[in-house]
């Protein structure tokens, strides 16, 4: 970018964006995993009353948008993602009355609710299966994907997300289903119009209550191409290029736009396994009206090994920028992007991206602002607005998990050593992210009276809301000033993005301006300080009204910064 021109010369290149706003591309989206968050009657699971309780926390975090993970029925193999009862609540969530409850509680304080839509698969116990399994003439047969095996074998070598085969034999009627996820998870058969119809069906029972949209799990994965065995020798490929993507993927995400979406006013997210650069854009492009965005994995696949997450590398922090640049500049005209950093299946991001020692505060800091300060839909998961941490548990024993389950059960098989697999847990498992939110600092971290589902991790004394609610300086509060900071300029949501120097190893720092405003952030992802040229010529308009994670002043010469260990800035320059 060349600061010598006159900035009117950037002037109109987001017209496009600003004349084409949406309720959904200035939200800040909170995700809520209903089993961790608050226990309401002391039975050690989070309840659905739990979030009516905290309605008021979450407005005050200045929260739009509420992602609630799956609270219909479900024999909970994989805590909720398998579905028995599209249109009941699960009993220890709560009842449908007190759903209903929750969401006019939302409403009320002017905040939207978005539940999960799970319709690549369903649970084993859902009817729906129950009768395809039960003869193969039956009329449901041919909702789920079955297959004969091969002399004794599966149809495939393909493999389970959570480790074994994909395929389990019935002893019933002979036959091989498909579950690209536990065996308790079949996968459904899009190509049947009336498990289509079924699931527009289930869409509109919610969104006639009055949510406010789907995230939709791995949706990506819902149109499946032939069934040859996978080449590909590493598992992140075979999704790619063998799972993802299907041959019909966008025939059936237009139609369910067309016949579902498009009558309400709410908003689509879709999880998309799979998903590249190359056809991302397929999917949230607005001319093509079918979601209005995706959760890509390039940079939350960045750490993973050739055997996937539980063969971690390091992240390296030049791919992690050009990952946000090239999605930028990919989706900037025509498509929306979604900001974040974590979720319920991933660690929590201050261990991850961040230093969870050291620079616990700083980093959790650094990671708040660059979410809210790069072009997208910014998502927090509950808990990551506290600072919370990993958790190392002692033993296998003591995790809920089935992903870590079925990798104990592979590595036994293989004879694997499962003290090391021990280790790369307590950096990489999912449950990381789902011990229960801590709230303060009495027992159970204030989540429950009696006893958890999962322990608590032992930081809940000393990382908790009511610990951070009163002081100035907290992450939570940081979280505030960051979100309402961002609702306030909508340069940060709508403007352009420039990364400059895409290839310091250290320092991820970048442009946001359009026509109103220019910002300068600098973000140092390292514990030592670096001295870092912007190589532009500009002005900082104000010192003061910067936001920072350090209170003490900033060092900065012309356009040389001298950054502190995880020091992230925010400067609003001309």
């Amino acid at each position: 970018m060349d600061w010598n021109l006159p900035l009117i010369s950037f002037i109109g290149l987001h017209k496009h964006n600003r004349m084409n706003r949406k309720w959904w591309k200035e939200a800040t989206v909170y995700q809520i995993y209903p089993r961790s968050f608050k226990d309401s009657n002391g039975d050690g699971i989070g309840d659905i009353p739990g979030v009516i309780e905290k309605l008021d926390y979450i407005k005050n975090l200045n929260i739009d948008v509420i992602w609630l993970c799956p609270v219909y029925k479900s024999p909970n193999d994989d805590n909720g993602y398998d579905v028995s009862d599209y249109r009941g609540i699960l009993p220890e969530f709560g009842t449908m009355e007190q759903f209903d409850e929750l969401l006019r509680g939302a409403h009320d304080r002017g905040m939207r609710l978005v539940m999960d839509l799970v319709a690549n698969h369903t649970s084993d116990e859902h009817q729906w299966f129950v009768e395809s399994r039960s003869s193969v003439d039956d009329p449901k047969r041919d909702y789920y994907l079955w297959r004969r095996g091969d002399n004794g074998t599966p149809p495939n070598n393909w493999q389970s997300f959570f480790g074994g085969d994909a395929w389990e034999y019935d002893t019933q009627t002979g036959e091989y289903y498909l579950h690209l996820f536990t065996r308790k998870q079949p996968d459904l058969n899009w190509d049947n119009a009336k498990v289509r119809e079924d699931i527009h069906d289930l869409m509109r029972f919610w969104l006639d209550k009055g949510i406010d949209g789907f995230r939709m799990d791995v949706i990506s994965l819902i149109s499946k191409g032939g069934y040859a065995d996978s080449p590909f020798g590493e598992f992140n490929e075979t999704i790619k290029k063998v799972y993802a993507n299907g041959p019909r993927i966008h025939e059936f995400l237009n139609e369910m736009n067309r016949k579902v979406i498009s009558n309400y006013d709410v908003m689509t997210v879709g999880e998309g396994p799979g998903i590249d650069l190359e056809n991302g854009l397929d999917y949230v492009d607005e001319c093509r009206e079918e979601l209005n965005m995706i959760f890509h994995f390039d940079h939350m696949f960045i750490d993973h090994g050739p055997e996937g997450k539980f063969d971690p590398v390091p992240y390296d922090l030049v791919r992690f920028k050009e990952i946000f640049s090239r999605w930028d500049e990919r989706l900037k005209d025509r498509g929306w992007g979604s900001i974040f950093l974590g979720n319920h299946d991933f660690p929590r991001i201050v261990s991850r991206f961040g230093d969870d020692a050291e620079y616990w505060e700083k980093s959790a800091k650094a990671l708040a602002m660059m979410l809210h300060t790069l072009r997208g839909t910014v998502y927090i998961y509950q808990g990551d607005e506290i600072g919370m941490t990993n958790v190392a548990f002692d033993s296998f024993e003591e995790y809920d998990d089935v992903e870590i389950t079925n990798i104990v059960k592979e590595y036994k098989r293989q004879g694997k050593n499962l003290d090391q697999l021990l280790k790369v847990v307590h950096r990489q498992g999912r449950d990381n992210a789902r011990t229960p939110m801590q709230w303060n600092k009495d027992l159970n971290g204030g989540f429950t009276t009696g006893s958890p589902w999962i322990k608590l991790n032992p930081s809940y004394e000393k990382i908790n809301v009511a610990d951070q609610e009163n002081e100035p300086n907290s992450i939570l509060n940081f979280y505030r000033q960051m979100i309402s900071f961002r609702k306030d300029n909508l340069t940060l949501v709508y403007g352009d993005y420039e990364c400059i120097d895409e290839s310091h190893a250290q320092v991820f720092a970048y442009w946001r301006w359009d026509e109103e405003s220019v910002f300068l952030v600098l973000v140092n992802f390292s514990e030592r300080a670096h001295s870092f040229a912007a190589n532009d010529k500009f002005e900082i308009l104000d010192p003061s009204r910067e936001m920072s994670n350090y209170s003490e002043g900033h060092s900065y010469q012309g356009n040389v910064f001298n950054l502190r260990p995880w020091e992230s800035t925010l400067y609003r320059v001309k």
